[in-house]
């Protein structure tokens, strides 16, 4: 098949076929979601990305999504509990983050490191004394588990989030500064994860190994009712604190939280924004993940904005002073995790790969065509619409959602979205001030990978 160029009109026919509008609504705050829908049976990637990832929806997912996981065979006993006995055995050496579930500190759970042997020691003995030790409730979070055993296995990312792009911008910065955002959770009955939204306000997923988990969670803007005073976001928006009108003057305004639990098995898919609360009703082993794609793209990007003017409006005294806008990114990226330049390097490599996907394809389809009798040539004006992508089939090593997404032609209509996607960003980002003053420290001119992109589409 001959390669053809994307026209604006047939991205406008891709885009309708995925049922995306041009416009992306900048508020998806969970209008009309009174419930968590649970879906039971498998369902495409495309109905998926229709029905939650667009729409900014939480849902819950059958056992369906992890049947298979080597994590769900062999860390689980036959009764549903934890089989102490092989984590031990495969990870005891390795040392893991435990959160203090009883201690506040800085509106976070304060943590220490301990090896694996010695937190799984202290869980047995936890059990054995009715979930009451004098160490109290100690929680494993946030271990890196795939960074720590690559080759392990010990699941497959469900095909509704694979197409991953903080993780794939991870594993291919080749300087490997930081950490990716793959992580496993184990813990006893009572523990719990404070009252938070996402990094990034990235989505995430979450699955059940074994035991059961109880979810709150508020739509993005209703944390605003649930600040102090003082401006602080709520800790345990279960508290009887909270109901305290003279700390909460506006709590009443949030509603109340939707309210699942979530099974041995089950994942739950947390959109972005959306503000939630944990608590492990059982002894409960969990693998999450955060990600992000031109879905939520827009809100994350929303989110930096904001956050670098609250660095502004705290430091403002200082604005006179020499390097005050490469300050305030500093700050951000300390206590956000990512500043303009890396968010602008993250879209460069995520838009590089698909980019050179469609050059490699290009060039496969040319030679293709060059070899056979012109009369098998199709007529352009024949071609269905995703034969006029066709540039978005590609390397699986620069564009590894192509691979991911096993739905035929959907992958290559995804493909263009996200190339669309990202360059709505781009011409956003170009108009900011604040990210033309950091335009000297990229990598690339930001208006040249527009321009790559454009072209790529053919809509400049």
């Amino acid at each position: 098949m001959a390669a053809v160029p994307v026209h604006r009109s047939n991205v406008c026919e891709i885009l309708a076929k995925l049922g995306v509008s041009e416009y992306i609504p900048d508020l998806r705050k969970g209008e009309g979601v009174h419930d968590i829908e649970f879906v039971e049976n498998s369902m495409s990637y495309d109905e998926f990305f229709r029905s939650f990832l667009l729409p900014n929806k939480p849902c819950l997912l059958g056992k369906h999504a992890t049947e298979h996981w080597r994590s769900v065979k062999e860390w689980v006993l036959n009764d549903g509990t934890p089989n102490f006995e092989y984590i031990e055995a495969a990870f005891g050496d390795v040392t893991v983050p435990v959160a203090n579930c009883g201690k506040e500190k800085y509106y976070a759970q304060p943590k220490q490191d301990m090896k694996m042997s010695d937190y799984l020691q202290y869980w047995k003995k936890h059990i054995e004394m009715d979930h009451n030790s004098p160490e109290g409730c100690l929680y494993l979070k946030d271990w890196h588990f795939t960074k720590a055993f690559p080759d392990y296995g010990a699941y497959t990312t469900p095909i509704y989030f694979k197409s991953d792009w903080l993780n794939e911008f991870w594993d291919h910065r080749q300087d490997q500064q930081g950490d990716d955002y793959r992580f496993v959770y184990m813990g006893p009955k009572g523990s719990w994860t404070p009252f938070h939204a996402d990094v990034f306000r990235s989505y995430s997923w979450s699955a059940n190994i074994c035991g059961k988990k109880r979810w709150l969670f508020y739509p993005p803007g209703a944390e605003d009712h649930l600040r102090d005073t003082l401006g602080n976001l709520a800790y345990d928006v279960t508290s009887p604190e909270i109901d305290d009108l003279t700390k909460y003057p506006h709590r009443h305004k949030a509603g109340e939280p939707l309210e699942v639990i979530q099974e041995s098995g089950q994942v739950i898919f947390v959109p972005s924004g959306w503000h939630h609360q944990v608590f492990n009703l059982e002894d409960t082993i969990s693998i999450n993940h955060n990600w992000l794609n031109g879905c939520n793209l827009d809100i994350t990007w929303r989110f930096l904005q904001s956050e670098l003017q609250a660095v502004q409006k705290s430091i403002e005294d200082c604005r006179d002073m020499e390097g005050w806008a490469d300050q305030c990114q500093l700050i951000m990226k300390a206590s956000t995790g990512m500043d303009y330049a890396e968010f602008f390097n993250y879209l460069h490599i995520i838009s590089s790969h698909r980019l050179q996907s469609c050059n490699e394809n290009r060039t496969d389809s040319t030679n293709t065509v060059s070899s056979r009798d012109k009369s098998d040539t199709p007529n352009v004006d024949s071609l269905g619409t995703h034969q006029v992508a066709s540039c978005a089939v590609g390397s699986s090593e620069r564009a590894p959602v192509l691979t991911n997404i096993n739905d035929g032609n959907l992958s290559v209509n995804h493909f263009v979205f996200d190339l669309w996607r990202i360059q709505q960003i781009l011409e956003d980002m170009i108009g900011n001030q604040e990210f033309k003053e950091i335009d000297s420290r990229l990598s690339q001119k930001p208006e040249n990978l527009l321009q790559d992109i454009r072209t790529e589409l053919d809509i400049a």
